[in-house]
Order: C-alpha cells, then structure tokens, then sequence
C-alpha cells in the first residue's frame, strides 16, 4: 500500500500542519485543566469558595459569549482567528508563572486568566470547526474529524499525565509554562498553512442581532433540541460543582499528590476514549434518543464513590467511578 493511502489527509501539509498544531495546543489545553487549580488550591491555600469561584470563571466564558462567537467568527477569517486566540491564550498563561516568579500573584489574577482564557477557547473552537470543512473539503470530512478526534482523546490521557508529574517537580505555576508554550507553538504552526479563506463580506450575513434570535427560536420552538438543552445544561451544572471540589477534596482530604491526582484525571480521559470508541454501537443497539437519558442515569450514581474513598487504594477504586461517567458523558453526546 503507497505510503500516502495509509497516511490518508496527514499526507497533505497543510492538514498535517493542523494535525500537529492540535495536538500541541490540545496537550496545552489539558495540562491546565490540572496545573490551574492546583495553582489557586497548592500554591495560593484557596479556600473552598475561592475554587469554587475559579470553577465559574473557568466556565463563564461559554456563558458571556456562547451565543454571539458563531455569528461573529463568521464574519472573520477562522484560520486568524485560531491563530490569534491560541498566542493571546499562551501570553496571558504565561503571566501566571511570570507573576509567581515576582512574588505578585493572587488569586484575583488567576480570576481573570481563567476567565479571558475561556473566552478565548470558545472563539477559538468555534473558529476550528468551521475552518476545517474549508481545509479540507466536505468530502473529506469525516476523515479530518477522525483525525483529530484521536488525537484529542490522546492528548485528554497523556496531559494530565505529563501534568501530574511536573506539578510535582517544579510546582503548579510552573507548570503552567508548559501550556503557555503549547499554545504558543500550535499558533505559530497554525501560521504556516498555506491555504487562505476568502475575507467573508459584511453583506454575506444578516445582522448580528437576528442571527441570534433565530437560532434561540429555532432551539426553543424543537421539544426534542429544548430537551437536549435543558438536560445538557443541568447536567454540566452540576458536572462543574463536582470536578470544582473534587481536586480540593484530592489534595486536603485524601493527601493524594500530584502525580496521583494526574492518574485519575488521565483514567477519566480513558473512560471517554472508550465512551467515543463505543458510542456508534450503543446507538445503534439502544437508540440515540435513548442513549443521551440512559449513559447518564447508569453512569452518574458511580460518581458517589469518590466522597466515601479514605486515603489509600479505594480512592483508586472510586476512580473507576469517574471514568464510567466519563464514559457515558462521551457516548451520549
């Protein structure tokens, strides 16, 4: 077989390019998903409320500009937008190491990087959905998805991995160094593919304003997408209430190191590896309708395990628990 038909679209550079540019940026993108926390948690003794606030600012960028980033990324070029938003994303990472080493870092300023940086994604993983039908066409879609789909499922058990270990060795801001030049990286790769996009013309969409309201209406006027909403919204709710206070309940109440905190996190990236491998079988047995209600009632009791764990092997044990849910939150959605 010639050797580009195994490699597929990796065979094109420009894709190729795309490819590495995630898996950098994705690698980033997870090991902050521990190293940030632990900043406020390890390094600055932020109290339970105060994780609980870094949560919402960690969360509230979906919030502040979820409706709007479609319709305005639509209006920009998707490929500057990837770019700008992964070095704005690795520049303000970088102050939070840069401020630590200054002896000026508080937990306000962790707030607002928290906050900025969820911004940012959301700009950023919308323009990157829309921009890869254009890189590589509508027919090879599925392909490019495939793709990267592997390589974020990858990335979601090696970065905390990677993260536990160097939280361990040279602290939590420090680590954050790391993500910063993941980011860093994957823009500046991003900028070396040679495919342009037409510069959308104003004219191309209707206003801002409308755009909104008709995909609002569209939503609420469906019983079955209300549904999906409201559950998907209560169900991420409380997701973040739990994942908030589980690294504080790891680090104070269990006394489980960094390095420990890190498997964990990596065996829930397991779990939704095998969620994403099973998902079109379990579909296809049960019912996609069905199985959006069914991966979380069967899935979520587990997660009560971890409250009852002591120190020792069955906080392991309860584990297990987290990557089930993980499981079942990537098979149903």
């Amino acid at each position: 077989m010639p050797k580009s038909s195994r490699l597929g679209l990796l065979h094109n550079q420009d894709f190729g390019r795309l490819f590495v540019a995630t898996a950098l940026g994705q690698l980033g993108d997870r090991i902050i998903v521990l190293a940030l926390p632990l900043v406020a948690i390890a390094a600055l003794h932020a109290d339970e409320f105060q994780v609980g606030l870094l949560a919402a600012m960690t969360s509230a960028g979906s919030l502040l500009v979820g409706l709007p980033a479609g319709a305005w990324v639509d209006r920009m070029r998707k490929r500057s937008v990837m770019i700008s938003t992964d070095l704005a994303r690795a520049l303000f990472l970088l102050t939070v190491p840069v401020a630590w080493w200054a002896g000026l870092l508080t937990i306000w300023w962790v707030y607002a990087v928290a906050l900025v940086h969820g911004v940012l994604t959301v700009f950023f993983d919308v323009a990157y959905v829309s921009y890869l039908p254009h890189l590589v066409g509508r027919g090879n879609l599925v392909e490019g998805n495939s793709k990267l789909s592997a390589i974020r499922s990858v990335t979601s058990i090696s970065g905390p991995t990677v993260a536990g270990p160097l939280v361990g060795l040279v602290g939590a801001p420090a680590t954050l160094l790391a993500s910063s030049v993941g980011m860093a990286m994957s823009g500046l790769i991003a900028i070396t593919i040679r495919k342009r996009e037409r510069k959308p013309e104003s004219s191309d969409h209707p206003q801002l304003a409308r755009e909104i309201k008709e995909g609002l209406k569209f939503v609420i006027k469906s019983p079955t997408l209300r549904a999906i909403m409201l559950g998907d919204a209560i169900f991420n709710l409380f997701l973040v209430m739990y994942q908030a206070m589980l690294l504080v309940f790891l680090e104070r109440e269990i006394g489980l190191q960094s390095v420990g905190i890190g498997l964990i996190f990596s065996g829930m990236g397991c779990g939704a590896l095998l969620g994403a491998l099973l998902a079109t079988r379990v579909s296809k047995r049960v019912g996609q309708g069905t199985v959006i209600w069914l991966a979380s009632l069967v899935t979520c009791p587990l997660t009560a395990l971890m409250p009852l764990a002591q120190a020792g092997w069955s906080v392991y044990v309860a584990a297990i628990g987290l990557a089930t849910l993980s499981m079942g939150e990537s098979s149903a959605w």
